[in-house]
C-alpha cells in the first residue's frame, strides 16, 4: 500500500498541481510566472523527498535527482513552438539516452536499479547480489528488461514530440500557451508514469525471474515463499561450499 499511496502522492505533485496552477492562476500571477511555479512544483516535491525526508543517496535516488534538476533547470529556457516540444521531450530522451546507451556499452543500467532495489543489509549479502546478477541467465534478463524499457522510453519520446508540437502553437508567456500545455498534461503526466509502470514492472519481472531461477530452493520451501535475502544467503553459502568440498552441495537449485 505504501508504494501505491507514493504513486498517488507523485501523480498528484507531478501532474494534479501544476495543472490546476496553469488552469487556475496564469491571469493572477501573469502567465510567465505560473508557468515557472507549475514547473517547479514538481522538481521541489522529488527534492524535498531525496534530501530531507527519504535522505537516502544512492544510485536511484541520485538518478531521480538529477533528472529533477534537469527538468528544473529546463523550467527557465522560455521557447514555445516546435523549440518548446524538444524542450519537454528531453526528460525522456535523458532516459533513453541512459538507458539505450547502456545496452550499447554492455553493462545495462537496470542491474544498478535492482543492486539498489533488493536493500541487501549487510557487506556480504551486497556482495552475493553483485555475483548473482553476474549470472549469465541473469546478465541475459538484465539485457532484454532494460531493453524493454528503453522501447518504453521511445514511444514516450515520439508521442510526446507529435502531442506538444501540435498542441501547443500558442506564443510563449500567454494564457493560451499555459492552457494548452495544461490540456495536453491531464493526459502525459498521466498516462506516461502509468505506461512506465507497467513496462519497468515487466522488463524487472524478466530479471527477477533470472535471478530466482539460479537462486538455490529452501528446504521444504518453493523459492517464492522463501524471503530473498535467505536465498541469497544459501547462494553465498553454496559459493563457498565449491572449492573446499568440489562439489556441488545438495541445495537444488
Amino acid at each position: 500500500m505504501k508504494g501505491f499511496l507514493k504513486f498517488i502522492l507523485d501523480i498528484v505533485m507531478g501532474a494534479v498541481i501544476p495543472i490546476l496552477i496553469l488552469s487556475n492562476l496564469s491571469r493572477p500571477l501573469g502567465a510567465p510566472t505560473a508557468y515557472v511555479i507549475a514547473a517547479l512544483v514538481p522538481v521541489s516535491y522529488v527534492l524535498v523527498d531525496t534530501l530531507l525526508i527519504t535522505r537516502r543517496f544512492n544510485f536511484i535516488t541520485s538518478y531521480t535527482a538529477a533528472t529533477a534538476i534537469l527538468n528544473g533547470a529546463l523550467a527557465f529556457w522560455f521557447v514555445d513552438g516546435a523549440r518548446f516540444a524538444i524542450k519537454d521531450t528531453i526528460g525522456p530522451l535523458f532516459n533513453l539516452v541512459l538507458f539505450g546507451g547502456s545496452i550499447l556499452v554492455g553493462r545495462p543500467i537496470l542491474r544498478y536499479f535492482l543492486a539498489q532495489a533488493l536493500s541487501p543489509d549487510t557487506k556480504e549479502r551486497r556482495e552475493t547480489v553483485n555475483i548473482v546478477l553476474t549470472e549469465k541467465t541473469v546478465f541475459r534478463g538484465l539485457i532484454i528488461g532494460t531493453i524493454v524499457i528503453t522501447i518504453d522510453s521511445v514511444f514516450i519520446c515520439i508521442v510526446n514530440f507529435l502531442l506538444v508540437i501540435n498542441n501547443v502553437t500558442a506564443a510563449f508567456g500567454t494564457e493560451l500557451f499555459n492552457q494548452q500545455i495544461a490540456q495536453v498534461s491531464t493526459f502525459t503526466r498521466v498516462a506516461f508514469p502509468l505506461a512506465s509502470l507497467l513496462t519497468y514492472s515487466i522488463g524487472v519481472g524478466i530479471v527477477l525471474r533470472a535471478i530466482y531461477g539460479v537462486l538455490p530452493q529452501k528446504e521444504g520451501l518453493s523459492k517464492v515463499e522463501s524471503p530473498f535475502m535467505v536465498l541469497i544467503d544459501l547462494y553465498r553459502e553454496r559459493l563457498q561450499a565449491v572449492p573446499s568440498s568440489g562439489e556441488e552441495p545438495s541445495i537444488t537449485p
